[in-house]
């Protein structure tokens, strides 16, 4: 084994693997999160600009505009919130990655590089967990 290798094994095997998935939650559920934010007025009324983009803009196929302007405002303040404390991780994580890929087709469908950055962290949390710092491990639900 070269230098460089038993280096690399002493580093990564000294790194534990809840402040990498705790970083991660953290930081997908940001940008989600703060997206829910803009779509509100006060803290979960709907405000007309999100009723007008819902209906004008993103539609959304299968769904009337108004339960997907309402659908897409809660998922955002929930599961970012859910991510962050490690509750229901995988799940919250799985809907985060359905609605980026419902972005992704049907709204912004050039946003592929950003929506990568979500994926990998999203997928990375559904694979592998929420990590020791989190209410699932502490309840033992993961």
């Amino acid at each position: 084994m070269t230098a460089i290798a038993r280096f690399h094994d002493r580093v990564t095997g000294a790194i534990p693997e809840w402040p990498l998935a705790l970083l991660l939650r953290i930081g997908v559920a940001a940008p989600f999160f703060l997206s829910g934010r803009t779509k509100v007025d006060g803290l979960l009324t709907i405000s007309p600009s999100t009723q007008y983009l819902f209906a004008e803009e993103y539609r959304v196929p299968l769904l009337p505009p108004e339960t997907a302007a309402l659908m897409a405002t809660y998922a955002e303040h929930l599961l970012p919130a859910l991510l962050v404390l490690g509750l229901a991780t995988r799940s919250a994580a799985l809907g985060l990655l359905a609605m980026t890929l419902v972005i992704q087709v049907f709204v912004v469908p050039g946003g592929w590089p950003t929506h990568l950055l979500w994926a990998g962290p999203l997928i990375y949390l559904i694979a592998r967990g929420p990590g020791a710092a989190s209410l699932d491990r502490l309840l033992k639900l993961d």
